[in-house]
């Protein structure tokens, strides 16, 4: 009996002096979650507001919301008695330890953060990067989607596409349709030229302000090569890349000239 009075004594002891303490740390607590809710509800309004993304919004109401309950945890600590520098020294250290275990994740986490913040390709963009090419069909935190021409879908991951070479075919609304015809010695160059130039001003889509362009570029050992060079927007582009290759060479073929190939002139001396 003696002991369990004892034992009594100090759990009372301990309730008398550390009980408001505690009870006042549940009550901060409750009331600091309910807050931390509705923060995090009035974030994601201001943000759809403002923002059109539905994952850069997830992700940033996500991360206010993670932050200002660690935030919350470590005042609560406090309160109750523990040592809020131990406690910080501890998660300090097991972020450390995450981190060099997950570097690569957290490499590819920083990049699709970059991404999303700086926005240099978009959903629906045709891009190439790592050494391929696609349409943009998806952004995540850590890789992005790519969907090719024959429907392949290729994963990239985000930390060497935000840090690598990045090319956007369709970041400008314009492009230009490059192509290189070539002609025999034996053609007339001014009729090619020209032949070329009436096909470039016949057709709708091509923009007249921008700076196209028809001239030789090269004489080639067995051809004369034109450059055909022609700006359309964007949404045209493969349309008329594939169009321009047809009538380009049928425009040619029925101006006279012909399409050259390589050759070699061979000449035998007989001995006497």
């Amino acid at each position: 009996m003696e002991t369990i009075e004892k034992y009594s004594d100090q759990i009372f002891a301990y309730a008398v002096e550390y009980g408001g303490q505690a009870l006042m740390a549940l009550v901060v607590l409750i009331i600091g979650l309910w807050i931390i809710k509705r923060i995090s509800k009035a974030v994601n309004v201001a943000f759809s507001k403002s923002m059109k993304d539905d994952t850069l919004i997830s992700f940033l109401t996500g991360g206010i919301n993670i932050l200002l309950k660690v935030l919350l945890i470590i005042s609560v600590a406090s309160m109750v008695g523990i040592e809020t520098t131990s406690f910080i020294a501890v998660l300090g250290a097991a972020g450390l330890a995450i981190g060099i275990a997950l570097q690569g994740s957290l490499s590819n986490f920083a990049g699709g953060v970059m991404l999303l913040i700086f926005r240099p390709i978009r959903v629906g963009d045709y891009i190439e990067a790592q050494g391929e090419s696609g349409v943009v069909i998806e952004m995540g935190i850590f890789v992005t989607l790519l969907e090719t021409f024959d429907k392949r879908i290729i994963v990239i991951p985000n930390g060497p596409l935000s840090n690598g070479n990045l090319t956007n075919f369709t970041k400008s609304p314009v492009r230009a349709v490059e192509v290189t015809f070539s002609i025999s010695y034996k053609d007339d160059m001014k009729v090619a030229r020209d032949t070329l130039v009436s096909l470039m001003d016949s057709d709708a889509r091509i923009l007249k302000e921008e700076g196209n362009v028809v001239a030789v570029v090269n004489l080639n050992d067995s051809s004369v090569d034109i450059l055909y060079r022609a700006f359309v927007k964007t949404d045209d582009y493969w349309g008329y890349f594939f169009d321009i290759h047809e009538q380009g060479k049928l425009a040619l073929e029925a101006a006279g000239c012909s399409i050259p190939f390589p050759q070699q002139d061979v000449h035998l001396f007989k001995k006497d």
